[in-house]
């Protein structure tokens, strides 16, 4: 195979208590063709990031698609042309990065047919990215709870990673994106480094009702259990209106809303009707703190990465 074209769609992880450890994908796509072409690798860029982001070797989906030639012990090919088609925002708590590494690692695999299996790819796909929350529902749609598993703690494969796709009916989403930059090491640098007990069980007894909820469709108990207090109240602070969005959401009449990812975007549930009113009372929060935001209606996907040829 000498060209190939790869689909990625956003995420969405956390969840409000499921730090680290769930993510949603979002019908919201990136696509990017892989051509086997020239005499040195090239990348175009079209949409997010089109002015800033690297066009050579340096792009991160160049560099993810290197690492797979190099964990499948394949010579890297002569030429590559890279075009990327972004539409998922970037820097934005959308799994911008996470969907950069997974279109390199399956359009390199692809190319050289196939030789990693999917499991393998969100191995690879975590070990570059430091946690599997948003990579694993990029790459198998849905809902996903994940986990790394050190050596010491499984006979497994050092290091492996543990996903479980949880079906879900479609669910509608708003979500608000700040013109606020905010780093994923910034955003983790403002974590505490210890928690009290409590707190502890407070996340674990709601994040498996927050899971339950999304399964069921019900809008009811994932308003009572999509609270947090291990990673949101410090990085709310770092985001001037964020707080005050997911509480204009809710009085708004979306069930729940957190912090998508490590920020600076917020996400809520609510019906496709009050998308307009939730997404105009998030934005407002914003504004009211000095900061545009742009809105998306969005739906959950059940779908995850594909791989074309051509």
């Amino acid at each position: 195979m000498t060209a190939v074209t790869v689909r990625v769609p956003a995420t969405t992880a956390n969840l409000g208590p499921g730090f680290d450890c769930l993510g949603m994908a979002l019908d919201l796509w990136n696509r990017t063709h892989f051509s086997l072409e020239g005499n040195e690798i090239r990348v175009i860029v079209e949409g997010k990031g089109r002015d800033h982001l690297p066009q050579n070797h340096e792009n991160l989906i160049a560099q993810a698609a290197l690492r797979l030639y190099a964990a499948a012990g394949a010579q890297p090919p002569d030429g590559l042309l890279i075009r990327a088609e972004n539409h998922i925002p970037l820097a934005s708590g959308l799994g911008s990065s996470s969907a950069a590494v997974l279109a390199g690692l399956l359009g390199a695999n692809a190319l050289l047919g196939e030789p990693l299996d999917r499991q393998q790819i969100l191995e690879l796909a975590a070990e570059i990215e430091g946690h599997p929350d948003n990579a694993a529902p990029a790459l198998f749609g849905g809902l996903v709870v994940s986990a790394r598993i050190a050596a010491e703690d499984s006979a497994n494969q050092p290091g492996q990673v543990l996903a479980h796709l949880v079906e879900t009916p479609p669910w509608p989403v708003v979500v608000a994106l700040p013109a606020f930059e905010l780093s994923t090491r910034a955003a983790r640098a403002a974590l505490p480094e210890t928690v009290p007990l409590s707190s502890a069980v407070y996340n674990l007894s709601r994040v498996t009702l927050v899971v339950e909820a999304l399964r069921l469709g019900d809008a009811q108990l994932l308003e009572a259990a999509m609270q947090d207090c291990l990673h949101q109240p410090a990085r709310l602070k770092l985001i001037p209106g964020a707080a005050q969005a997911l509480l204009a959401a809710r009085q708004a009449g979306a069930c729940a809303a957190a912090l998508s990812g490590a920020g600076p975007s917020v996400i809520a549930f609510a019906p496709v009707e009050i998308h307009e009113s939730v997404a105009n009372a998030m934005s407002g929060a914003f504004l009211a703190a000095g900061l545009a935001a742009r809105t998306f209606s969005l739906v959950s996907s059940p779908a995850g990465a594909s791989v074309e040829p051509g």
